[in-house]
């Protein structure tokens, strides 16, 4: 059968239901991922056992039930968990030893979208370089009669879920702190919320029950305009902090209590301190377009910080690789070895509200002196002709200067004493993404971003 070569993402399937993605469409994706995922785990088909779960959307049943039926045409075991946030996939692949897992999810998307976040052995994401495009050579070359004989079960992961969540943390330790949260009508209410409740905070519950109409704002909250609600919120209640999650809540995003949205970065250093407090000595994982405040926290706790490549696949399968206690990625995603090296917007929420607890201090008091010290651009999008010829102009422009040091760990890193910055390209559109920090002040950041961004966009 054609299907639409660009829902194939670098890290996912991801498309607007009906006009690219329908039922016809996941059934033959369900029979290509249990093809791709028995030939990874090196064993037929009809001895794979794959997870399966689906998060709120309207058209998620459907869709779940024919990516179970395309699995189990292919002779699979399907293990279906039903509704549940993607890092609860995540447990069932890795605690259960499974050799792969399928979430139906389009993560933050609006409402029209649906997709498959895929996953293999050891809940390790497939990406474009391994898996995803596979699963669309198969479907393109046509997949041929099934064999059936395969075979399902329902568990309800809940209870396990959060004991597991709950063990990263000490729940005497967390005070009744006033925390206002949103779950975007998302996975974020049944999965977090009784954790929460259990530790006795003084909650301040929005959006909190899936609904795939997304009533009040899209499940994007690293879209400005859909965590002004949540800002607001914070500072009309005077919560402690605020939390907000992604659709599929294996993201959570920080308000602090004066109402300031916390970057991913100083997110990442300031979990990282926390966590090497518990595990002393530890390797840190975060991302290229990371401020320096992360390396720098992770030195100063004794920890070891490694600079990592954008994107959960590669966070992940370095993670397993190399023993990494933690990782981080700016744009929200929080790895932890503990969890089966896979990424959590429960456990972070949990990390955050335990250490504002021990200290005793307001987030904002702990974010002070990094936001004094560490001047960050944020990650900034701009449309070039030629990806490659201006990334290699960059580097020639910048790399030559004194004092320059480049780097290749993802896209173009070049780094100077006081400031530095990393240039990389999208995936999937003809963009390149800035990200610069200056040391000094806010002032020398901005001029030096326009400077690079005139180089970029000449």
């Amino acid at each position: 059968m054609s299907v639409p070569p660009e829902i194939f993402k670098a890290y996912d399937v991801r498309g607007l239901y009906g006009e690219q993605i329908g039922p016809d469409t996941a059934y033959a994706i369900g029979r290509g991922f249990a093809r791709v995922i028995a030939g990874l785990a090196g064993k037929p088909v009809g001895e794979a056992v794959l997870g399966l779960g689906r998060d709120m959307r309207l058209t998620a049943p459907e869709l779940a039930g024919e990516y179970r039926r395309g699995m189990m045409d292919e002779g699979a075991h399907v293990i279906d968990a039903g509704q549940v946030g993607t890092e609860m996939l995540y447990h069932l692949v890795g605690s259960r030893g499974l050799d792969g897992g399928l979430m139906c999810t389009a993560s933050h998307n609006p409402k029209a979208y649906t997709g498959a976040k895929l996953v293999k052995q050891g809940a390790i994401a497939l990406s474009g370089d391994e898996g995803i495009q596979d699963i669309r050579a198969l479907i393109e070359g046509g997949l041929g009669d099934a064999p059936g004989g395969g075979t399902s079960e329902e568990v309800d992961l809940y209870e396990e879920f959060q004991a597991a969540a709950l063990k990263f943390i000490d729940p005497a330790k967390v005070r009744p702190l006033k925390v206002a949260v949103d779950g975007g009508n998302g996975m974020a209410g049944p999965m977090v919320g009784p954790l929460l409740r259990q530790l006795g905070l003084d909650l301040e519950e929005t959006y909190w029950v899936p609904d795939g109409d997304f009533p009040g704002h899209e499940p994007n909250p690293l879209l400005p305009e859909n965590r002004q609600f949540i800002i607001d919120l914070v500072r009309s209640s005077g919560a402690d902090l605020g939390i907000a999650w992604d659709g599929d809540a294996d993201r959570c995003f920080f308000i602090d209590d004066t109402g300031e949205f916390v970057d991913g970065d100083f997110l990442t250093a300031i979990l990282a301190q926390h966590l090497l407090a518990k595990s002393p000595g530890e390797t840190i994982l975060y991302d290229a377009r990371a401020s320096r405040v992360v390396a720098d926290l992770v030195t100063a706790a004794g920890g070891t910080p490694e600079i990592g490549r954008v994107g959960h696949a590669f966070f992940k399968t370095r993670m397993k690789r190399e023993g990494s206690l933690f990782g981080g990625e700016v744009s929200g995603h929080y790895y932890f070895r503990d969890f089966h090296c896979a990424d959590s917007g429960t456990i972070p929420a949990l990390l955050i509200l335990e250490k504002l607890s021990e200290e005793g201090a307001k987030l904002s008091e702990l974010l002070g002196p990094l936001r004094d010290s560490y001047f960050i651009s944020g990650e900034i999008n701009s449309t070039v002709a030629d990806g490659p010829a201006k990334m290699a102009e960059i580097e020639e422009t910048y790399g030559s200067m004194p004092g320059a040091t480049v780097t290749h760990v993802d896209g173009v890193s070049v780094d100077f004493e006081d400031w530095h910055f990393n240039v990389r390209m999208s995936n999937t559109e003809p963009l390149l993404r800035l990200c610069l920090e200056s040391l000094h002040s806010k002032a020398d950041m901005e001029a030096r971003r326009d400077e690079v961004l005139g180089v970029i966009r000449a």
